[in-house]
């Protein structure tokens, strides 16, 4: 039986959508949940006609990162979740899989934007490249129109 599960999140409302599935099974399975987020790194930007080049803050992005986590692991530990956060930095697919492995989760749920054809193609699937590289079962869920509209009215009233 799943006893640990990872739960991606991108910052989207669309990734939040898998919140209630995890809100569902976690307890009756007295399960614990790792939210993670991953920083995906950002190339150095060279600005015309300037001097300098921004560099990505990787402390900032962490803390945004942390701060971006802390309540929704507050909304799961208020219905009696076990919930840890963390924050990694790298290519998606491969931090997901990485911190399964590390983290000992022996489920990885989320939600997908479930993208086809160009999108896909333009955009890339983390879930299906994590799909790929997991030694774990995957979990994914398809946001509905509903599912997302209801996450963004709950975000509303959070903010």
């Amino acid at each position: 039986m799943y006893k640990r599960a990872l739960v991606p999140l991108d910052g989207s409302v669309v990734a939040e959508t898998v919140i209630p599935f995890i809100l569902e099974i976690a307890g009756p399975l007295d399960m614990e949940v790792v939210l993670l987020r991953v920083n995906q790194p950002v190339a150095p930007i060279v600005i015309e006609g300037a001097r300098s080049v921004q560099v990505e803050d990787l402390e900032a992005r962490r803390i945004d990162a942390e701060e971006y986590l802390a309540p929704i692991a507050v909304e799961l530990r208020a219905r009696g979740i076990r919930v840890d956060t963390r924050v990694r930095r790298g290519l998606p697919a491969e931090e997901i899989a990485a911190a399964a492995k590390e983290e000992g989760a022996d489920l990885i749920a989320m939600s997908t934007h479930g993208r086809s054809g160009l999108g896909r193609l333009l955009f890339g699937s983390v879930a299906e490249a994590v799909l790929r590289q997991s030694d774990v079962p995957v979990f994914l869920m398809r946001a509905s129109e509903a599912q997302v509209a209801t996450r963004a009215a709950r975000e509303a009233v959070r903010s």
